[in-house]
């Protein structure tokens, strides 16, 4: 008698070959509905180069502008790291009063930067570079239109312009 249940405990095993198969269709139909998600919400940032290809391309007859903005509860601050813009601050300080404030309802002014970044390609035609630094405390909704307004221009202030572009190249910074 034990003979006999010992063969019948080895001949029960279950066969999971078919749900493997059910679950690596599953596996690769995720995959491949991520991957085409994925690729539209897709920004070109990069990290901050340091020396690099970008330093050797300027020539010493056109002064670096290292043009910053960086995202605060109190608004917008614009500096220029390179000192190369006059009436702006060489480095990002909260104890003066933003670039750029925000609107009276509260909401951030992304059209008065627009106009700023504007007036800054204009003194800067080449320039394609922008360091965006933000609070920890600002939502990613906002990080993503100023990076937006920086980018290029929109609506009605693109009607004159001949270069919808402004700064393309973005670097993500912390504010600190």
């Amino acid at each position: 008698m034990r003979r006999r249940i010992r063969e019948q405990e080895e001949a029960g095993e279950l066969n999971i070959v078919p749900y493997l198969d059910i679950v690596t269709n599953l596996v690769m139909f995720m995959l491949l509905s991520m991957t085409g998600l994925v690729s539209l919400g897709v920004l070109n940032v990069s990290a901050p180069r340091i020396g690099g290809e970008s330093a050797a391309l300027q020539g010493a007859e056109q002064p670096k502008l290292l043009l910053t903005v960086a995202i605060s509860r109190q608004g917008f601050y614009i500096a220029s790291a390179g000192g190369a813009l006059e009436g702006l601050e060489k480095s990002i300080d909260a104890a003066r009063a933003p670039t750029v404030a925000r609107k009276p309802d509260g909401a951030y002014d992304y059209a008065a930067l627009a106009e700023h970044m504007k007036r800054i390609k204009a003194r800067f035609p080449k320039e394609t570079n922008l360091i965006l630094s933000a609070d920890g405390e600002v939502p990613y909704e906002v990080l993503v239109q100023t990076m937006d307004a920086c980018r290029e221009l929109r609506g009605a202030a693109a009607e004159g312009a001949q270069d919808r572009k402004l700064f393309p190249d973005v670097s993500l910074s912390i504010l600190g």
